[in-house]
Parts: structure tokens; C-alpha cells; sequence
């Protein structure tokens, strides 16, 4: 079976004052569709690198990069990020109001116009109601350059924003609340692959389990997901790379006792048998 991505010969060197300094060379790793990898590992020692590596991001790496057996060749630099796509620790959030935030990527598309414009939005659109169809449920009103409010609305609510309005301006938003819409927005545009740079840092341990939930359901739809993680083993992901003195060491994580609870959250609403919760359907 052809993994979902393949990197091989990967290596990173950043300009120094003696010259370069390397932070990893010549790793290899791949990644199936469905699978959630924990990367850890000190400080410092590349991580961010390493990920911004994979998204075609990194302009100081260099390597092999395949995604589901076509080379990195053959896709324009836009065409690999919308399906490797990088989530940044500290998000980036443009437009006056967060539902203009979370709907940028599909503006974009639109504007871009040709084979990666109003295809990517309708696909991205019609494929989040398959991967997440009690999220986007009753998006009736829904054109190729916007999402429903209501669907925007249920999938931060699912991430533990309810708090946060569609007509709030995101640089009043918190930098937990930030990562969180920045999370809502990427899984909304269904990457093959979510390279995710501890977007749950800063977050209480009850919201952390709910964007924990949120990733678990995307994987078991097919989503390969890639997370940057100092927190305690949630029990969500299954192994972990360590990436330390430039190199990978990799393990199968046993799922702790709390994964059986996040499988829980991520279904509660019924997604995974197709039945709705009766307060949804309110």
C-alpha cells in the first residue's frame, strides 16, 4: 500500500555565523491516511522546521517529498499546501470578523479561479460534509466562495468556542481562541495531511480534549495528522516521533485509558453511525 506521504533524504541547515547549522539530515518518515503521529522532543531541536519542511514552507530544507506516490514535483507550490497543510502555533487570522477569517481560504480559491479555484472550494465544501456531516448539517445557503454561518457555528462549538461571535473582530480573540478558529478554518478546507504546531498550548485541559476529539474524528474520516505536542499523551495518537541531536526515533504510543473517552467526545453527536444528538436537530 502507497503511504500518504513520503519523506526521505529530509534535511534542514540554518545560516549561522560560522557558516550553517544543521538541525536534522537525511531523515525519513511517512505517514498513512487516518493515523495521528505525535512529534516531540527538545527545544530547539527542529520540529517546526521539520514540519514547515513537509509543507513545501522551509526554503532552508531540502529532500524527497511524495503524497500518495506523486513527487512534489508535480503540484504547484498552492496545490501541495491545500493538501499538506501547516498550522502555525500562533495563527494568523485575516478579515474584520472571524467568520470572514475562516472563510478566506475559499474566497481565495474562488478569486484564484482555473482547475485550483471554484473546484477547490466546492470539493473542499462537499468533502467537509462528508467528513464531518453532523458539523456541517443544514448548510443549505451555502455558495462556492462561503460556508453557512450555522456550519462555521457548529464547528466551533465543537472545538469549545461558543463563546466566540462570527461578527467579533479576531484581534480581540485570545491566543487559545485564535488556534482554535485557525484549527476550525483548516479542518474546514479537509487537507490530506494537518501539520499542527502545538495548537493545543495555552489551552485548559478541557478545551485541549475537545480539539483532541475534533482530530480523532478527522482521522478516522481519513485525515493523516501531524501534531507538535508538550503536553501529557492524550491517548489520541498512535505512535510517536521523538526528534532530537537531528535525528527520529520513532514508537508505537499505547493508547492510555483516555483514549477511550476521546473516542467518545468525537462521536457523541452521532457523526459516526449518521444520528444526530436531539439537541442538534433543534
Amino acid at each position: 500500500m502507497t503511504a500518504l506521504l513520503r519523506a526521505e533524504h529530509l534535511s534542514c541547515a540554518l545560516p549561522s555565523d560560522g557558516g550553517e547549522r544543521a538541525l536534522f539530515r537525511d531523515l525519513s518518515l511517512q505517514v498513512e491516511s487516518g493515523e495521528i503521529v505525535d512529534l516531540t522532543g527538545p527545544s530547539g531541536s527542529g520540529k517546526s522546521s521539520l514540519l514547515t519542511a513537509l509543507a513545501q514552507l522551509n526554503p532552508h530544507a531540502s529532500g524527497d517529498l511524495t503524497l500518495q506516490g506523486r513527487p512534489v514535483s508535480a503540484f504547484t507550490p498552492q496545490q501541495w499546501r491545500t493538501q499538506v497543510t501547516y498550522l502555525p502555533q500562533q495563527a494568523i487570522l485575516t478579515g474584520q470578523t472571524v467568520a470572514e477569517a475562516i472563510r478566506l481560504p475559499f474566497t481565495l480559491a474562488v478569486r484564484d479561479g482555473g482547475s485550483n479555484g471554484a473546484e477547490i472550494a466546492e470539493d473542499a465544501y462537499n468533502g467537509g460534509r462528508r467528513r464531518f456531516p453532523s458539523l456541517l448539517r443544514g448548510a443549505a445557503h451555502h455558495t462556492t466562495d462561503r460556508l453557512d454561518d450555522a456550519a462555521i457555528r457548529r464547528m466551533l462549538d465543537a472545538l469549545g468556542c461558543g463563546d466566540i461571535e462570527l461578527d467579533r473582530p479576531p484581534h480581540d480573540l485570545s491566543g487559545g481562541q485564535s488556534a482554535r478558529v485557525a484549527l476550525a478554518r483548516t479542518l474546514l478546507t479537509r487537507p490530506k495531511l494537518l501539520l499542527a504546531d502545538e495548537v493545543d498550548a495555552g489551552l485548559d485541559d478541557d478545551n485541549a480534549a475537545k480539539v483532541a476529539a475534533i482530530m480523532t474524528r478527522a482521522a478516522h474520516e481519513g485525515m493523516a495528522i501531524i501534531r507538535i505536542r508538550h503536553r501529557p499523551p492524550d491517548g489520541a495518537s498512535s505512535r510517536t516521533l521523538v526528534l532530537s541531536d537531528g535525528r527520529l526515533h520513532g514508537n508505537d504510543a499505547a493508547h492510555d485509558s483516555g483514549s477511550t473517552d476521546i473516542l467518545a467526545a468525537a462521536h457523541a453527536d452521532g457523526s459516526r453511525s449518521g444520528t444526530a444528538r436531539p439537541e442538534e436537530e433543534a
